[in-house]
């Protein structure tokens, strides 16, 4: 069976870097977070780059990115930043390129707590109100990824991984 890309999806504070990096290591592929390859890329943070050139400038520049990564063969994880899948430019790549989307459903007061205590600033969702209209908003987007993984608070990083890799297993087969 041939290898598809594996993207990781979710609202910020989902978990999907640490998902994606234990899912990679797991399954012995690459990894590669859009964000993190991002601020390599420009030498500015996605926060950077949306705080001076605005959130248009940046999904132009997170589009470009994942279709130059697709477009390369990458066959291994990748973590989408939060607002990567709610566009539909990223969504066709996506699915053109065969890839496999995981949504990680977590409820919005564990997010709201990871998003509350990061060292990271989240231009998106400076407070909690914002940040709840936001996750309601991307909700209905989010459901349409080929996998949905409920997670909560309560979820050890390795039981959620191994949740993870038995869904995309159930897909494949």
């Amino acid at each position: 069976m041939k290898t598809v890309p594996i993207a990781i999806v979710g609202f910020m504070g989902c978990g999907k870097t640490a998902v994606a990096e234990m899912l990679a290591a797991l399954l012995d592929r690459k990894v590669i977070d859009l964000d993190e390859l991002i601020t390599r890329q420009h030498a500015r943070t996605p926060a950077e780059i949306i705080k001076e050139d605005g959130e248009a400038a940046f999904r132009s520049i997170e589009t470009s990115a994942l279709k130059d990564l697709l477009q390369s063969g990458y066959d291994g994880v990748v973590s989408i930043g939060g607002g990567g899948w709610i566009e539909l430019a990223n969504r066709r790549l996506l699915r053109e390129s065969g890839a496999m989307t995981v949504w990680l459903d977590a409820p919005f007061e564990v997010c709201w707590q990871r998003i509350e205590t990061a060292r990271e600033v989240r231009p998106m969702a400076p407070t909690k109100d914002k940040a709840r209209t936001l996750f309601e908003q991307r909700q209905p987007i989010y459901r349409t990824a080929t996998i949905r993984v409920a997670t909560g608070s309560d979820d050890s990083l390795e039981s959620l991984v191994v949740r993870v890799k038995a869904a995309i297993e159930r897909v494949q087969s």
